[in-house]
Order: C-alpha cells, then structure tokens, then sequence
C-alpha cells in the first residue's frame, strides 16, 4: 500500500483537446499516472474532454468524466464522489494547473477536503507568476537575465527604454509561449506589447533583456518527501536562445556542456525546486548558458509538473518519470521503488545513457496559408519525433528519416536548397527547415565560421554536420561496385539511409541493400537500459545501430545483437509517427487497442514507432518495442529479423497505409483489409467504377493533370468545382473553385507543390448534408456499423473540422437506409477486414458517396467513447480471423447526443485566415454530451454552423 494511507481516492486533471504548446505528451503522463495509482489499489476519478486519448478510455480510470475542464465539472463530480481525498494536478499540462488554481481561488477544494498532492499552490504562482520569481531566484543567488514586469502598456514602455533593443515579451499564465516574441525594432514593440498583454489571462508580461545566441538546456527532476533528488536527464537545445524549447531541435543528453558547467547547473536545479515549495514530484528547469569560455548559467523557467519534455525524458532514458513521479506524490520516497526497466536497481539510480537521442519538431504550415513560418519565443510545432543512435549523427538522421516529409535524411537525396541567397534567409531567419538548409549550406561552401555567425548554433554541432557531408563526397568519386565494405559501413553507422547512399553512387535502393546483404552490414538492435548495460535490463525496449564486426579467439566472427527472437507468433503493428493536422492521437488509440487485442489473441507483440509523445512507444505496451523511423528501410530490417505472421497497417493512420504496397511487394502479409482494397478505395476512377456497378450515386468527377485537362473537364462538371490531390492527408491542398480563373491557378499552385499528381475535380454538391458511417466487416462479408455521424456544418467543411453529431439528429429514415445500404455494399465490396470509414453528401433526400477509407478513422475513438465499447479491439480480432462480426455481443449506450467539436490553434497564428474549407485545420477535438437537441450549446453550432464556410 502507499506509503500515506489516507489517500483512497484521487481525482486526475486531464490537458483537454490538443492544441499547439500541448499535444498528446500529457495523455502519455496522464496514463502511467493512472496506471501507477492503480498498481496501489487507489480509487482514480479522471476529468478530461478529449475523446480521442487513452488516457479517457474507460480502461484507465475507475470513473471517467469527458467533460468540459471547467470548475463546474468539478464541482459536478466532487457531489458525485464526496469521498475523493487528493487531487493530482500535474499530468494535465498548463491547462490542468489553471483549472487547479481557479478552483483553488474559488475555495472548492477547500469546501470539498480534498487535499493537493504533487505540487503545492504556492509553487504554481511562483513559477507562473514572473515577477515573484524573480525575487525568488535574487534571494537564492540565482542569475536571471535583466528584467522586469509590466501590467499596462505605459510601464511596458518604460522598460524597453530602459533597456534597449532586442528584448524578449512573455505573457504570464499561457500555454506553448503564448503572446512571447522577441522584438529587435523599436517600431515593432507596441504591437507585440499589446498583444502579450492581451494574451496574458493576468494581463501582465515580463520583459527580459533578450539573450540572443546564448545555449539552452533543460534538467528533468524529481523529488521524494525525505527530500532526495534525482535528475532523470539533460536535454541540450541545438537551436540557440530565442526558439520555442518545443520547436527547438533537442539532444539527450547535453553534448557541449563542460563537467564543471553540469555539475554547477545540477546544483542550480536543485535549490530552485526545494526553493518554491515542499511538495513531491517532477520539476522541469529551463538554463540559458553564454557560448563562451565562462560559461556563466541563468536560469530562464521552471515547471512544477510534468512537461513536454517529461515524456521525451522518459522516452529517451527509458525511466518513467510520471509514474515515479505520481509514486512520490502519494507518499513513496525514490530507494523505496524499483528502476521499471532493470527491476533490480533503485529509482534513486539517475540513468546513464551509452546512446544519443534527437528531437525534431514536425510543424504544419502548409495549413496556415499565410502564416510567419519563422520560429520565436511562441510554439508553432504540432508534434515530434525522436531518433535513437550511437552518434548525434546516427540520431540526427533517423529523426529527420521519421518526419515524413518526404526526406530522406539529411542531404543526398536531390531536394535540398541550392539558392544562396535562400540558404543564408533560411539560417538568419530560423525556419522548420534549417536543420537540412545548414548541411545546403556546407554543402554549397559556405565556411562553418559563418554559418555560427548566422545561427549561433554550436561549433560541434556544426562540425559533426560537415563530418556528413565530407563522407557524403567521399563516397560519391565510388560506384556501387567499387564502393569497399569500410566506407559502407561508416555511412550507415552515421545514419545514411540506402536511398541516400544510392543517390550518391547514383545506383537503385536495392542495390544498396543487396551489397550491404553480400558484405554482411546488417543492423543489430540494442536495448534503451537506464544504465549504459551496466545491469541487465529486463524491458524489451529497442533501437537499431551499425556494428563492426567482432572475431573471437576461436575465429569466430560476429555484432552483438541484443534482440532476442522467440519462437511465438508475432503481428507487427505500424505507428502513425509524429502528429500532425489531419493525423493525430487518435490513431495512437487506435494502435493502442491493437497491441493489446492482438496480446489477446495470444500474439507477441511488436511496436514500431518514432513519436516520443505517445502511449504506443511505451515501453510496457507492446511485448516488443522498437523505436525506429516508420520508414520501409527501418521497418524491412525489424520485419526480416522477427518473421511476423503479418503486419497491421490500418490502425496507424496514412502513415502506415502508405507502407501496404511495398510490404505487399515483397512478400509480407498486411493483416485484415489487403493493399488491392485499400488501393481500390484511393484510386478515384476505380473506385468510381465499383459505385457504378453497384448503383451507389456519386458526385460526377474527371481526373486531371494539367490545366488543359482541368479546363476542359470543368465544362463537363459544372462549378461550383472540388479540386484535391490524390494520396494526401487531412485534405490537403483542397479547395472549392467557383470559375475558371480560380482553377487555373489552384491547379498550377497544386502541381507546383506536388508535382506528377493526379488531380480530382468533382462537382460540389453546394447546400448538401455530409454524414459518415464508420463499420467494422469481417473476411465472411459480415457488416456491423458502429456509428453513423453527422455533420452540423454542410458539405465543403473537412470532417476532422466539423462539429458531428452522434447519432445524426435530422435525417430521415429514407436517408438513414440508404447511408445503411451503401455502408453494407462498399464494405463487402472492397472486401473489408476490418474498420472502414465512408463520407456521404446527401442533397434532395438522394445519398452520394464522397469517398471510403478502409482503415481505421479519426473518428473511431469518439464513437467508442459515446457508446462506451471497444471498437478496435473487436476490429483487430477480426482482422486477425480471430472472430467474426457475428461473434460480438453489441451493446451500445448513449443517452441524448454526444457531438464531436473541433479545437483550433489559430491564436498561434494571427494573420491566417481562418475560415473553414475542404483543407483540415484544427488540431484537437473535445466530446460534448447532450440531453436533446433543445440544449442551448446545440443551438448555438447550428446556428454558426455556416459563418466560417470559404469556398
């Protein structure tokens, strides 16, 4: 039992919908919270709106709440449970520790006798409250940098006369650097003053003397009530002072930090968080280090809880710093509990890492037409990823391998910048793109002194770049049968993908490939420990290197492989890598349920994934994880080495669809819908056949391109016209066109920015209902449809950016047989196994199909949660021929409507249109539960459910 007995029920704060500055990182936290009080037999009441998570799964929590975070939903459930005794703040982000204090203020807690445990409020204000800090840090000695703090424009203005240009603007009380900026002219500083200020809930900003080019660092603690602490990891920021720390590129552990440097920050660390109050848990504390020989340290922030960072720590050394840290909370010291990976050493060991982890932010702009793409003080990213090498250059490139941006890495693949003037834009002015426009600028020859110059990013770093490049050029004076083992091998230790190295030889992937076979340069897959192998670990939890090889005395020749295969079944499930708009957690639901269904089934299962954030890369989810790039190179090599029965690609959004074709080339078996089908359902005119066929009405559409061809279909279509690329995510580059003029130059921007892509042109059912069903169908053609929605805005907003309704509230049974009908024929049509996901437009009572997608839907997870039952492990016993439709017991419960609603980052962005269209753009959702359709909140949607709609 715990170490405090009075502690029998808690209450968890969730983080609400994603947004940017706070993504699924916290559904991570949020979940070994739970999970660890669980193991002590505490009772967990969870609040939380966000449909999409696993951490509201009904699973996770005895009581889950998806309500609205607000202090009438506390309020709501604190009568519901009278005998919850704590509540645990900091799992849910910024979003959670305002909630905390509005009801702290408002006495609730107070009322109710329930007691805060993790942090204490004193130390929320302290840190959120810029001013108080700063005294607090002046008494323990602890250098800051020159500022002070405004709340009205007139001392705002003061200041900056006092201290000059640039200057930093942080806005307190936010989320993701809300309202910061960094204002390096005068005439820029009144609007980005008023804007903090507006930002602020406080109104009230700190303006700090900007430390430009100065080294940024981050130091995760944790604390235990005999006041031991312990420091899980350091992160280095690449990118200097005045990047967002979560759209910086991020390395672990620090790389150019002398010991005596270290060591002095530690201490730092420590007096900061025993400083601002006596609580137990985690701490995240943010240094900004002067890039000369001094190495003089200031401290910028610190996070009384969990932060972003938390679970890329977490990710990165294997210690589960939520869990430990939500231990602690409810009593336990660190030599009490076990290290989760070795179960052999304590948690007061601070992990050791014999291997480098990069982070690499993954941002949207092409959302946000419009939009300052130029990194500052204000996150912009809507998720990340992580590489795990032996080398910073090995983890460099198996980062920027796991964006899916269609990069191959770093260099040598043909797309990067070859415009002077361009590259020294894209380093004086940081970009998403500069970690690849510092290798262009190597490689055009520009002098490594003036690339510091520029971008202030460190000396190393930048040498281990031109390290790349040179062996780049060396490898290029060979062809592929000249090339010697030795140089092979050392560009694939430092990362070079096979497409890489066939760019420089100037030969096919494949024979790449094949002469690593013949020279036998294979990957060998090494343990993430906690302890650089110092004791052995008991977590099957994987990343994969290049060795050389070793001969023993007796001859014997071999690279040591610590990945043991068994001899059990196996299913490979494909992750959804790094989050973006269109692509989010949802699908690591999705994947979630999977494993464990497949767990079930009495499958071993294997994870493999590249994004730090989430669930599915924990390290206790899957039997087996492997945290690769979900790239065909990486995933081949696992797949070669474990011999699975088949591999699950529905479940891991585009991502993994993406990767059915080639798995089905070379022989490897996709588990429920196959690659034909899903192809099928992509290729318009195909699929267009199968409606016909089957006489399910359609939109009339033409495939086109150029814009000849686009011309001459739109004759054939009549406008208003849809035009979209085909195989792209969240609606990408969609858009309504109402003349010629407007298709013209929406047809030549699209072919610009992906080029050799067909074009669809449909005719716009303008004024149409849209609807969708979502089923499940098994290989026998046994249909069940799990929900069908439908839409409060019409026809011509994105699904993921409409509010849904659950069930739909205003179509009549004609319509619903007919969307029933067509669900059962286009299932069995495409012979479906598994989830499938049709999109309907219904004009004059008459139901058109938009599109089908057999795969699991961002959907999916919603309707799960509104009828309380769990899909996708039915789904995925399906697809494994486990079960059939007909097996299940359905029994689905929702009284009244739920309604799935749209959250958007626009505030990130303040000159973006943000009208709504074909093109997805809200970055999270939250689920909204309702009596009947007289509830005012229902009334409100329906009657904007037209104001945002752009053609």
């Amino acid at each position: 039992m715990p170490k405090n007995e009075k502690l029998k029920s808690i209450l968890i704060i969730g983080s609400g919908p994603i947004v940017i500055g706070q993504a699924c990182e916290f559904d991570y936290s949020g979940s070994q919270s739970l999970r660890s009080l669980k193991e002590d037999g505490i009772e967990t009441i969870l609040i939380n709106s966000n449909p999409a998570t696993i951490m509201t799964d009904p699973s996770m929590a005895d009581h889950v709440y998806l309500l609205p975070l607000t202090t009438k939903s506390i309020i709501k459930i604190l009568k519901e449970h009278p005998h919850i005794d704590a509540v645990l703040p900091t799992m849910g982000g910024q979003t959670a520790l305002n909630l905390c204090i509005e009801a702290d203020e408002k006495g609730i807690w107070e009322d109710f006798g329930v007691e805060l445990i993790g942090v204490d409020i004193n130390a929320i204000n302290i840190t959120e409250d810029r001013e108080q800090f700063r005294e607090l840090m002046g008494k323990i000695g602890v250098d800051m940098a020159p500022q002070a703090t405004a709340t009205s424009f007139l001392k705002g203005k003061e200041i900056a006369q006092e201290f000059g240009f640039p200057l930093c603007i942080r806005s307190s009380f936010t989320l993701g650097g809300a309202g910061a900026a960094i204002v390096y002219e005068e005439e820029d500083f009144d609007k980005l003053l008023r804007r903090g200020l507006e930002v602020s809930p406080i109104h009230e900003v700190m303006i700090d003397k900007a430390m430009m080019g100065w080294k940024e660092y981050e130091l995760e603690l944790l604390r235990d009530r005999n006041d031991n602490v312990v420091i899980i990891c350091s992160i280095e920021n690449m990118d200097p002072m005045g990047i967002h720390t979560g759209d910086s590129i991020t390395v672990a552990p620090a790389m150019t930090l002398s010991d005596r440097t270290y060591q002095k920050m530690r201490d730092m660390a420590i007096k900061m968080m025993r400083s601002i109050g006596d609580f137990e848990g985690g701490c995240n504390v943010q240094f900004a280090v002067s890039p000369d020989e001094k190495e003089d340290i200031i401290a910028i922030e610190i996070n009384p809880r969990v932060s972003r960072s938390s679970a890329l720590a977490s990710k990165a050394t294997g210690y589960p710093i939520a869990k430990i840290a939500t231990k602690l909370a409810i009593g336990y010291t660190l030599d009490e509990l076990d290290n989760q990976i070795t179960k052999s050493t304590s948690a007061l060991f601070e992990p050791t890492l014999d291997y480098v982890i990069v982070k690499i932010p993954r941002w949207n702009f092409d959302k946000f037409e419009g939009s300052d793409r130029t990194l500052g003080l204000q996150m912009k990213a809507v998720g990340e990823v992580m590489g795990i090498g032996r080398s910073f250059q090995e983890a460099l490139h198996k980062a920027t391998q796991s964006l899916e941006i269609k990069r191959n890495g770093l260099g040598a693949d043909g797309k990067g910048y070859n415009d002077y003037n361009q590259i020294i834009e894209k380093l004086t002015n940081a970009s998403w793109d500069r970690v690849f426009a510092i290798y262009d600028a190597i490689e055009m020859g520009i002098p490594l002194s003036q690339i510091y110059d520029i971008t202030k990013i460190d000396m190393w770093y930048l040498k281990q770049y031109e390290e790349l490049f040179q062996l780049q050029k060396e490898i290029s004076n060979y062809t592929i049968d000249t090339l010697d083992k030795d140089l092979l091998l050392e560009a694939k230790q430092k990362g070079y993908g096979d497409r890489q190295i066939a760019h420089m030889l100037g030969c096919l992937e494949s024979q790449v490939y094949n002469k690593r076979e013949e020279m036998n340069i294979q990957r060998v897959y090494k343990l993430v420990d906690t302890c650089a192998a110092e004791f052995t670990a008991k977590t099957p939890y994987y990343y994969s290197t290049f060795e050389n090889v070793v001969e023993t005395a007796s001859g014997e020749q071999y690279v040591h492989n610590e990945s043991i295969v068994s001899d059990k079944k196996k299913i490979v499930v494909l992750g959804s890598g790094p989050n973006r708009i269109g692509q989010g957690i949802e699908f690591d639901y999705c994947c979630v349920h999977g494993v464990l269904a497949a767990a079930e089934c009495g499958y071993e299962t294997i994870m493999i994934n590249c994004n730090p954030e989430t669930v599915s890369t924990d390290f206790d989810t899957a039997d087996k994880l492997y945290f690769e790039p979900v790239f065909w190179e990486h995933i081949y090599d696992i797949i070669r080495h474990e011999k699975p029965e088949g591999v699950i690609v529905q479940l891991g959004g585009q991502t993994a669809l993406k990767l059915a074709e080639k798995l089905t080339k070379y022989g490897i078996k996709i588990i429920g819908t196959s690659f034909e089908s899903l192809d099928l359902a992509e290729d318009r005119g195909s699929f267009s056949k199968l409606l016909k066929e089957n006489n399910i009405p359609y939109p009339e559409f033409g495939v086109a391109e150029n814009a000849d061809e686009a011309l001459a279909l739109a004759d054939e279509l009549d406008f208003p016209i849809l035009v979209r690329p085909s195989y792209v995510l969240g609606g990408q580059g969609m858009k309504i066109v109402i003349n010629k003029e407007e298709l013209v130059e929406h047809v030549v921007d699209l072919l610009r920015k992906i080029p050799n892509n067909k074009l669809l042109l449909d005719h716009y059912l303008d004024g149409a209902i849209e609807a969708e069903a979502d089923a499940i169908c098994d290989a026998d053609g046994n249909v069940y449809i799990i929900g069908i929605m439908e839409h409060i805005e019409p026809c011509g907003v994105h699904s993921g950016d409409s509010n849904a309704t659950l069930p739909a509230f205003n179509l009549g049974d004609l319509v619903m047989q007919q969307i029933i009908d067509h669900t059962h024929t286009i299932a069995r049509a495409l012979n479906t196994v598994g989830l499938i996901n049709i999109q309907f437009a219904i004009k004059n009572d008459v139901v058109y199909i938009i599109e089908a997608n057999p795969r699991a839907s961002r959907t999916v997870p919603f309707i799960a949660k509104a009828y309380k039952e769990p899909y996708v492990n039915y789904a995925t016993k399906v697809m494994l021929g486990e079960k059939k439709v007909t097996d299940f017991n359905f029994n689905p419960q929702l009284d009244g409507y739920a309604i799935k609603q749209p959250v958007f980052s626009f505030n990130k962005f303040p000159n973006v249109d943000k009208r709504l269209g074909p093109e997805m753009k809200s970055t999270g959702e939250s689920i909204l539960f309702i009596d009947s359709l007289k509830d005012d909140e229902f009334y409100d949607l329906y009657s904007r459910r037209k104001m945002y709609l752009s053609k």
